[in-house]
């Protein structure tokens, strides 16, 4: 069988399966089966694919018609023009937190606190981008600080970022220009309707298992705390949510705005502390 070959067959499986972008998966898959580039994949086409590389695919194959990401599956995934690693214990870093970090690069800072660091796609993003900038990430899960440690080797910022096991704002020390978050808020109502990916990422990076909104009251709770004068505070919203967590910043004393995703969703809210 030729590269094409298999490549046409795994794409009408994947299609098959219900799976977004196949052809796309596909090609991504069989460069990874195969160890090249994906840009290569054309020019593999009419050869002959080796066996130890066609049973790779196929096992690959197999596992993205059963829904598991492809990130699990080469153990990357690409975050504002930089490759990160990823496992089932961190949730993928997503096209749409780069708004997060567009809007955090707009403003002055020189700390960053990163709650529920994950990965740490925001914290290794805006130390790679703010070559002065120093910061600490905290997460719950031990397993996710040990990707986020790795993460921070891999791009040169890990002299620069404090990796830290700690649930939100629970240990941490010092004040920071900026707290940044893309906390879990979906709604535990929601999650039987959630694309069947997500079942294969950490439920406590997803959900908080009630009204999605829990974790923006402990950050708002306690943010005060932990800013520099002048600091600003950045979380992810869901596309809904934007003037409920308003509200939760605005009341704990912070003046906040909803700004939108490259879609017009709503998706990130930035809040400062009033001025008394």
């Amino acid at each position: 069988m030729t590269a094409g070959q298999a490549l046409a067959q795994a794409a009408a499986r994947l299609a098959e399966a219900g799976v977004p972008d196949a052809a796309r998966d596909a090609r991504r898959l069989l460069a990874h089966a195969a160890g090249v580039d994906a840009s290569r994949i054309t020019l593999m086409a009419p050869d002959a694919l080796p066996a130890a590389v066609a049973e790779r695919y196929a096992g690959l194959i197999s596992d993205r018609a059963a829904r598991r990401p492809v990130s699990h599956l080469t153990g990357q995934r690409d975050f504002y023009g930089r490759p990160f690693q990823v496992t089932p214990d961190v949730l993928d870093p997503r096209p749409e937190t780069e708004t997060l970090i567009e809007a955090a690069l707009a403003i002055p800072f020189a700390s960053v606190l990163d709650l529920g660091t994950g990965s740490g796609a925001i914290l290794v993003t805006l130390l790679a981008e703010r070559p002065g900038a120093v910061g600490m990430g905290t997460d719950l899960s031990e397993a996710a600080c040990l990707v986020a440690s790795a993460n921070a080797v891999a791009h040169g910022v890990a002299d620069r970022a404090d990796i830290r096991t700690a649930h939100w704002l629970n240990g941490v020390t010092g004040r920071y220009d900026l707290i940044a978050s893309n906390p879990p808020y979906i709604a535990a109502e929601e999650v039987a309707s959630l694309a069947p990916e997500l079942a294969f990422e950490p439920a406590m990076a997803l959900t908080d298992g009630a009204d999605g909104l829990s974790a923006y009251h402990a950050i708002a709770r306690g943010a005060a705390r932990h800013l520099e004068p002048g600091g600003t505070v950045l979380v992810e919203i869901g596309a809904t949510q934007g003037s409920a967590v308003r509200s939760i910043f605005e009341d704990a004393g912070f003046a906040a705005q909803v700004l939108p995703d490259l879609d017009g969703r709503d998706r990130v809210v930035r809040a400062e502390l009033r001025v008394k």
